[in-house]
């Protein structure tokens, strides 16, 4: 009796593991297509202004401090990366790198959830986070791949001391953790970026607290 029972459970839960396993794969499939992927590359400016016309009429004023402060604290996270990161030219592995191998996502994260918090709406945040995460995995897995290739050996040792995204205190050195190099800052265009976050929040207050006041 006990076989009879467990049989048909288990061909169920082979069915939906196999059916989820297709889903993950042709999602992973949609996030890694070159063509999709360099044309939202080329349309991300129009993209980002429908998102920024969208969103400012749905912003409530109740979320506006919380939503500033999550992304002000995203933005600082990517500045710091910016004074630490020489892109492919060498190994990252100073100031938020010492933490984890990818703090820039983390910041990148942070700094859109802000955004979106602004809108106060649950089914937003959620799709958001589900949206990112394939954005990231996939994205992180092709740099990935890139940095052995140029980096070899030095990054291999690299990824077993540092973790992908939580932090890790392994062979921790804080005299490489206190570091910003501002040339890199302005050669990263940190300073284009900082100033585009600071004008979209004025923006946002502007509509918020001034054109939309009740």
């Amino acid at each position: 009796m006990g076989l009879e029972v467990q049989e048909p459970y288990l061909e169920v839960e082979t069915g939906e593991s196999i059916m989820l396993d297709n889903v993950m794969k042709r999602t992973h499939g949609v996030f890694n297509n070159k063509t999709l992927r360099s044309v939202l590359l080329k349309l991300r400016y129009p993209i980002f202004l429908v998102f920024f016309v969208i969103l400012v009429p749905q912003i409530k004023p109740s979320w506006f401090l919380p939503a500033l402060v999550v992304c002000l604290f995203g933005e600082l996270i990517q500045l710091w990366c910016f004074a630490c990161l020489d892109k492919n030219k060498t190994l990252g592995v100073k100031g938020p790198y010492v933490l984890m191998r990818n703090p820039m996502y983390i910041g990148r994260f942070l700094l859109l959830l802000g955004c979106l918090l602004l809108a106060g709406n649950i089914w937003i945040i959620l799709i958001f986070v589900v949206f990112y995460y394939f954005y990231v995995i996939n994205r992180v897995k092709r740099e990935e791949g890139k940095l052995q290739v140029i980096f070899g050996e030095a990054y291999e040792d690299y990824c077993r001391d540092v973790n992908r995204f939580m932090p890790s205190l392994k062979g921790f050195d804080w005299s490489r953790l206190w570091v910003f190099k501002w040339p890199l800052f302005f050669k990263n265009n940190g300073h284009w970026n900082l100033t585009a976050v600071l004008i979209s929040f004025v923006v946002f207050y502007f509509f918020t607290f001034v054109c939309f006041a009740p």
